[in-house]
């Protein structure tokens, strides 16, 4: 099995050029902490510039830079994720070539961050804002799946209440590495918000943690006795069957207000949890099964993030990276007084990076 571990993400608001070096600092002072060398470091840097820069140019009500690191398979990466309601383009591939502007600059900025990344995608529409995605490595990325196994491109944003340092959000997965392997998510929202909040997500983290293998069930039975005497949390776990088996499925067990949905084209499913708040007073668990599709996208978000929303509105965004899908959701239906988090996880034939990359 391959553990993927997430990093307190950084979050800049950007609205004025003054946000752009500081959007630049702060890229350049993580990869410095996670050890990137000089230039992968300043590559990270002039990426956040260009996002940044782009956000102030085009987008007068301001936007937001995420960068969150993340280590997966033995390899730290970084994404970088850029978020706005602006106008939007009209044509995301003239938008792409170097050149051109509708700015009055050189117009080689998204050509440069597409180039400089080792993954990269965008999302936007007239009318619908924009949302970049960059994902650059420390060294060398995971070793690619093996042969026959479908692996799942996974992304999340998860960040605090304004005001907040800490988070009451906490997630969490433990990828399969062989094909008849699943992988297991399990995102946790803290009653409240602040340090106490965050206290029982984080510990909900340190029991998935440690039994990841078992079932979603018993996952969650554990969480609930771990989580006595904690301000308690509503907690949800997903464990999608490996690519070898057949008929592939999602066991899903929740208690609170977790939103979980498995998509897939314009059907959508949701995941039944129960009522209650896991280390304070839960009725049931009981784990449910479900049809996973092929091609199928899971999404996770807590109650910081309405659920209105249907990606049938954002004509194209199903098929982008799942940290587009992530950020869309989280810049357009995030509840301005609690924590926010949205998970995604779809599924990829291990040359996502590439074909995002593409023309």
């Amino acid at each position: 099995m391959a553990d993927s571990a997430p990093i307190f993400p950084r979050y800049i608001r950007v609205e004025d050029s003054s946000n752009v070096g500081e959007a630049r600092r702060l890229a350049a002072g993580l990869c410095r902490s996670l050890g990137f060398d000089e230039t992968r470091s300043a590559q990270a840097a002039l990426i956040a510039t260009e996002l940044a820069s782009n956000i102030v140019k085009h987008a007068a009500g301001g936007g937001d830079l995420i960068l969150r690191a993340f280590e997966i398979g033995g390899a730290t990466g970084i994404d970088i994720l850029a978020l706005d309601r602006g106008p939007g383009m009209l044509n995301v591939g003239v938008s792409l070539r170097d050149g051109h502007s509708t700015a009055g600059s050189a117009g080689t900025g998204l050509g440069a961050i597409r180039r400089l990344s080792a993954a990269f995608d965008l999302s936007s529409a007239p009318g619908q804002g924009c949302a970049v995605f960059s994902r650059l490595w420390q060294d060398k990325p995971p070793a690619p799946a093996a042969a026959g196994h479908v692996a799942l491109n996974v992304a999340a944003v998860c960040l605090p209440v304004t005001g907040e340092q800490a988070c009451g959000d906490a997630w969490a997965m433990r990828a399969g590495g062989r094909a008849e392997e699943a992988t297991s998510f399990m995102l946790a929202d803290g009653l409240g918000h602040g340090p106490d909040a965050a206290c029982a997500a984080n510990l909900a983290v340190a029991i998935f943690a440690k039994n990841a293998l078992r079932s979603p069930g018993e996952i969650l039975h554990l969480i609930h006795e771990g989580l006595h005497g904690s301000r308690g949390a509503a907690v949800a776990v997903a464990q999608v069957s490996g690519a070898a088996v057949a008929p592939r499925i999602v066991r899903y067990a929740g208690v609170g207000n977790i939103c979980g949905l498995i998509l897939c084209g314009a059907a959508s499913h949701h995941l039944a949890s129960y009522n209650g708040t896991a280390g304070l007073e839960v009725h049931k668990i009981e784990e449910f099964v479900y049809p996973w599709p092929q091609g199928g996208t899971l999404v996770l978000h807590s109650d910081g993030v309405a659920t209105h929303w249907a990606l049938q509105d954002y004509p194209g965004l199903a098929q982008k990276h799942p940290a587009l899908i992530a950020g869309v959701l989280f810049r357009d239906f995030q509840r301005p007084r609690d924590d926010s988090t949205v998970l995604v996880a779809k599924e990829s034939a291990g040359n996502a990076a590439a074909a995002a990359a593409a023309p």
